[in-house]
């Protein structure tokens, strides 16, 4: 075996330093390159996990909150909707009212157009009766060539008036 040793070129003393010096240098290189280096790398992988669990944390807290908001948005809407309602309601009532309140005003005005009619009526037959009479008075005592006094005036006035009933 030391024939075919040699025939390769092995000498075992260089061999052992060689070894012992990539031992030192794989130490080193293990202490101070591989170590930390794995470290880093160990520390990214947490780190990526840690974010990938965040992710599925904050997917999980967005769709709570999406549908926190459509339960939201739902409740508002029926509210609106409610408010809209009354809202009508309430127009159509006040509207009604209103609409009761201006008929009662319009019947209260005809009512006061008609006793103020009837009234000013009465007035227009009253002084048409007294202007009647005193025309019957006036054409009598031309037709009779008498001056009446008036004590005929008035008997004349009142047969007139009440002949004349309007």
């Amino acid at each position: 075996m030391s024939d075919f040793l040699n025939t390769f070129g092995l000498d075992w003393a260089k061999f052992i330093s060689q070894v012992i010096v990539v031992l030192i240098v794989y130490a080193i290189l293990a202490k101070f390159a591989f170590g930390p280096v794995l470290a880093m790398l160990e520390q990214r992988r947490k780190r990526i996990e840690d974010g990938e669990a965040n992710l599925v944390k904050i997917r999980e807290q967005l769709a709570t909150a999406e549908e926190k908001v459509q339960s939201m948005l739902d409740e508002a809407n029926r509210d609106a909707e409610r408010l809209i309602s009354e809202a009508r309601e309430s127009a159509d009532a006040l509207r009604d009212q209103k609409s009761q309140e201006a008929i009662k005003e319009a019947q209260q005005i005809i009512e006061k157009a008609r006793a103020a009619a009837k009234v000013e009526h009465d007035n227009l037959m009253s002084s048409l009766k007294q202007e009647f009479g005193r025309l019957v008075t006036d054409a009598t005592s031309k037709v009779t060539g008498k001056v009446l006094d008036e004590e005929d005036q008035k008997r004349i006035n009142q047969e007139t008036a009440g002949q004349v009933a309007l």
